[in-house]
């Protein structure tokens, strides 16, 4: 195991709370989970005519580069019953790379750090429960300081 990544995960569909339960057990052994934030409510983002999402952010260790890890993580999540449907729209689970170590790279499948981490307050919530100190590589700005910047308004703690 050599990379630190921060995956985070997302649920609006059916036992949401077994959802992310699943993925999260289902990381090994290609992942080694680090730590894992608390579960958080949130309401739905982009497309806002759905269900609340269960958000919990993790922080894994791998041996996996960035494009195989992307492809595993899309595997599970089909594993686990996503469909693709809409851009935003509702799924039993979404599993984002949020950071690949300090790495800032773009290619056509993924972009790191993730391009809009910084505007979601469903991602930064969780992120600063476990990593409130870690710097973002493009803003230069911590975790923390990115989370006062936004709305964390109808973000409940679920467990």
């Amino acid at each position: 195991m050599e990379h630190i990544v921060y995956i985070a995960l997302g649920s609006n569909v059916g036992d949401r709370l077994a959802n992310l339960k699943s993925a999260v057990a289902n990381l090994a052994p290609q992942m080694m989970l680090k730590a894992k934030s608390p579960v958080y409510e949130t309401p739905p983002w982009g497309y806002e005519d759905q269900h609340p999402f269960l958000n919990q952010v993790v922080k894994v260790e791998t041996y996996l580069q960035a494009l195989p890890l992307l492809k595993h993580l899309k595997r599970l999540e089909r594993a686990l019953g996503r469909e693709v449907t809409f851009k935003n729209g509702p799924r039993v689970i979404d599993l984002d790379i949020l950071f690949f170590d300090e790495q800032v790279f773009t290619s056509p499948e993924l972009t790191v750090p993730h391009p809009r981490l910084h505007e979601r307050a469903f991602v930064l919530v969780p992120l600063a429960d476990i990593a409130p100190d870690f710097m973002h590589p493009v803003f230069d700005k911590t975790i923390k300081h990115l989370l006062e910047e936004v709305d964390q308004s109808g973000i409940t703690v679920f467990e």
